[in-house]
């Protein structure tokens, strides 16, 4: 029995793998699988259904120029209309007979004698000419490495895999770590626990976040006037670039934290009550060196009598509780796990081994080289394969801004080889080590770099102390990703 074959086989279904699929579609290649472990569409949003869920940038940059909605219930729209908003994608373009769900990706090996490679899923294997990686960054969850943490004999959920069958009214609750997700958590269940207790290793920025509810007379006009969804996408994502790309790829060289983060800590002072509570919760890293949260509630959640928080070292974890070098245990009936993902650790690089010419597994090559990629889609040495969120790729600004400009490259790579007949591309060593030297080049004025960041703890930065973003303002990435010589590539 032959095995099943497709022209292009996208691994994911968020909006990395939705986008690209759509991009192709319109492109003219219809032989198209996505496959995703989870039983329905949107990655991230899928997945994250945790009390407070919402996205952290305005909703009118958080969606595909191409599928614009009037319709956001909110400025900062919440999870769950994200969610919807993946659905409405599959079926506006028509992918639900092309996705799979369900199935797991487990290996992926590039063929050299037949051009394809093959693919291993927990549902069967596949072939395919190309593959897309569409996993994105907040993917895998990361479970922290503290003694006891299996003996615990309460309730333990990590943030990203959230069971809703557990209780936490009246309950003693305890979350590890104050990341984006704790910072919408905290706020959101402190008013129904009996008291909560938060662990925190390295505070956060947290800034006023201009949330509110947009009103039906403004989602008339949005849907209703010419150009008015243009004009608030375009307002928005000024903001978007001004407050991340800006700030992360030239904040060193203006030296925004000097004018930024006084108003920050202003904002700081006038939410937190307590002079001990607020200097535990004062970052001693620079503003921007790993991405700021913006919240109205989280940092005047603290001034609660029913909410403690911790910052000595946790040292292991018992069955009843939380013990901390200071050997304090504090008695917890529910253990939360705030800890973040997998991000740069070999093991989510994919999150499977991907084999290339000569058996050359990218993860392992990353591993002792350091990341790199061409405009973080492709790699010499892996043909027919593309990342939409590889090295250097990102440059901060919105993931919807990535997914276009990711998957007009790949658009116009698959294009060129059809026109020319090729079985196989490959982006050349000289191109890919000439954009490697441009973007190391240019990291010189990036917040990164600053001695204000050595605090920091930043998932940004590698085990190499590399920070694999993408220097360099939207406009230009996304020019770039749309011109760069189709030449950079070996067609066969």
């Amino acid at each position: 029995m032959s095995t099943e074959h497709h022209d292009v086989v996208i691994v994911g279904a968020g909006f990395s793998g939705l986008g690209v699929a759509i991009a192709l579609q319109k492109a003219g290649f219809e032989d198209v699988l996505l496959v995703d472990d989870a039983d329905g569409p949107g990655g991230v949003w899928h997945w994250n259904t945790y009390p407070g869920v919402a996205v952290d940038i305005p909703s009118f940059s958080y969606q595909f120029s191409y599928a614009q909605r009037s319709d956001w219930s909110r400025s900062y729209a919440k999870g769950a209309e994200l969610k919807q908003y993946a659905e409405h994608l599959v079926e506006r373009f028509g992918l639900a007979d092309r996705i799979r769900f369900d199935t797991r990706v487990t290996s992926a090996a590039y063929d050299e004698a037949r051009c394809r490679w093959s693919v291993a899923t927990s549902t069967g294997d596949l072939t395919a000419t190309h593959v897309v990686h569409a996993g994105g960054p907040l993917s895998q969850p990361k479970y922290p490495d503290i003694t006891g943490l299996d003996s615990f004999g309460g309730e333990v959920m990590h943030t990203a895999r959230w069971d809703h069958g557990v209780e936490l009214a009246g309950k003693r609750v305890a979350i590890i770590g104050t990341g984006a997700s704790a910072v919408q958590i905290i706020p959101s269940i402190a008013p129904d626990v009996e008291h909560l207790t938060v662990f925190q290793r390295t505070p956060i920025w947290c800034l006023p976040k201009a949330d509110f509810p947009l009103v039906a007379p403004l989602r008339a006009g949005l849907g209703l006037l010419p150009g008015a969804k243009r004009v608030a996408r375009l307002a928005s994502d000024v903001y978007v670039e001004a407050t991340f790309p800006f700030l992360a790829h030239y904040g060193g060289a203006i030296q925004a934290g000097k004018v930024l983060e006084p108003l920050a800590l202003s904002y700081l002072k006038t939410q937190v009550d307590d002079p001990e509570t607020r200097e535990k919760l004062t970052p001693r890293y620079g503003l921007g060196c790993k991405r700021p949260s913006f919240h109205n509630g989280y940092l005047s959640t603290f001034n609660r009598d029913d909410v403690t928080l911790e910052t000595g070292t946790i040292e292991r974890i018992t069955a009843t509780g939380v013990v901390t070098a200071h050997g304090v245990e504090h008695a917890v009936d529910v253990l939360l796990l705030a800890t973040g993902f997998k991000v740069t650790e070999k093991d989510a690089l994919p999150g499977y081994d991907v084999a290339g010419r000569d058996g050359l597994v990218i993860a392992d090559w990353w591993e002792t080289d350091r990341l790199q990629a061409y405009q973080g889609v492709s790699a010499p040495g892996f043909p027919n394969f593309f990342t939409t969120f590889g090295p250097y790729g990102y440059n901060g600004s919105s993931y919807f801004q990535l997914v276009e400009a990711t998957a007009a490259h790949i658009v116009r790579v698959l294009k060129e080889a059809r026109r020319r007949g090729a079985a196989e591309v490959e982006v050349t060593p000289r191109a890919h080590e000439r954009y490697m030297a441009s973007v190391r080049k240019r990291r010189g004025p990036q917040v990164f770099w600053q001695p204000s960041c050595a605090r920091a703890n930043s998932y940004y930065f590698t085990k190499d102390g590399d920070v694999p973003l993408r220097p360099g303002l939207t406009p230009e990435v996304r020019w770039r990703n749309a011109h760069f010589p189709l030449s950079d590539y070996a067609y066969a």
